[in-house]
Parts: C-alpha cells; structure tokens; sequence
C-alpha cells in the first residue's frame, strides 16, 4: 500500500472524530512512514510498519477521551432555532432521567463485573493464608508429639496450597477477561458519539 492510499484509508477510519485528533494522528503517521523511506525502507515497507488502519483506529478512539467525544457530538453545527431550544428545555423532564437511568445501569454493571474480581481475589489470599497456617500448625502439632493430627493439618495445608495455586490462575484470567471486556464496553460506549453520518461519507 502507498503512503497516500494508507493515509486516506486512516482518514476514512478516523472520519467522526475531533478533526483536530484526525489530523494529529494523518500528520503523525505520514511523519514516521516518512522517517523510514529516510532510513532506506521501501514505501510499502515504512506502511506496514505503521500496523494497520484498524488498529491504528481502535487506539485513536481508546485514547481519545469520553468527555471531549461528548463535546464534538452535543456541539450543534448551527445555531438552534427557538422552537428547538424549548424543546430541548420541555422534554428535559423525560431525557434527563433516561440519560442518568442509562449511566447508572453501565455504572452498576462495571461495579458488579470488578466486586466478582475482588471478591475472587480475596478468597485467593484467605485459601493462600490458610493453607500456610495450616502448614505451620502441622509442624506446631509434630513438635508437640501430635504427629496424625500433624498430618491431618498438613495433608489440608499441601489441598489449600494446591487450590490457591489453581485460584490463582483463574483469578488472573477472569481479571484479564473483565478488563478486555471494560475496555471494549468503553470502546462501544465511545463510538456512540461518534457522528455516524461522517464516517458513512
């Protein structure tokens, strides 16, 4: 692919966007594919360096914040007529509770989702705790001459270990999942304000 056909495809990528951001990253990315014809790579080469549009277009709109999209999307491109004003004043009983009603019931999801990951953490650490008081005991337990009750405590001690070690793997897992999951419901939520009219153009 050509720098300019790779530029064009990321401007149509990006269209929706802040027209401020698309430029930085068009101006950015045509700088490096410039920097690496310099550096004696082939064109085509110095553009797939780049990685591609897609990528390239899910970090821009990762990186860009929630607040500024919102901006760009409320910012009427014209000047409202009265009648749209009073609208907007009217109605504000019926859209403003739906609107807190939507963001409390993403806000009660994300809560939800992150009290399942800590609440599987801690019963990691009480299953590691435990099995290394148990372990302690059993050797407490054989220096006193209760040796089977010794046994008995590190036979659960050696079964608590084993089960925090698998614990562990899960927990890991399930927090990489609720964290993939949080950064493509942000994603989602993000592309909402994104004019939909721009990026079909």
């Amino acid at each position: 692919m050509t720098k300019q056909a790779f530029l064009d495809e990321l401007r149509k990528g990006l269209a929706g966007l802040p027209q401020e951001d698309i430029e930085e990253r068009i101006t950015f990315y045509g700088e490096i594919i410039d920097d690496s014809i310099e550096e004696g790579l082939s064109e085509e080469e110095a553009v797939a360096r780049c990685g591609s549009v897609e990528e390239i277009v899910s970090q821009t709109l990762a990186d860009i914040p929630l607040t500024k999209l919102v901006k760009e999307k409320v910012k009427p491109n014209r000047a409202l007529k009265a009648w749209e004003i009073v609208l907007i004043i009217l109605g504000f009983p019926v859209w403003f509770p739906l609107l807190i009603a939507a963001v409390s019931v993403i806000f009660a999801f994300y809560i939800t989702f992150w009290s399942l990951i800590i609440t599987l953490w801690a019963a990691e650490l009480a299953i590691a705790v435990g099995a290394l008081a148990l372990i302690a005991a059993a050797a407490l337990f054989t220096v006193q001459g209760h040796a089977p009750t010794g046994l008995a405590a590190l036979g659960a001690g050696l079964l608590a270990a084993g089960l925090s070690v698998f614990l562990f793997f899960g927990c890991r897992a399930a927090t990489k999942g609720i964290l993939l999951l949080t950064k493509k419901v942000a994603l989602g939520v993000k592309s909402l304000f994104i004019k939909k009219e721009d990026r079909d153009a």
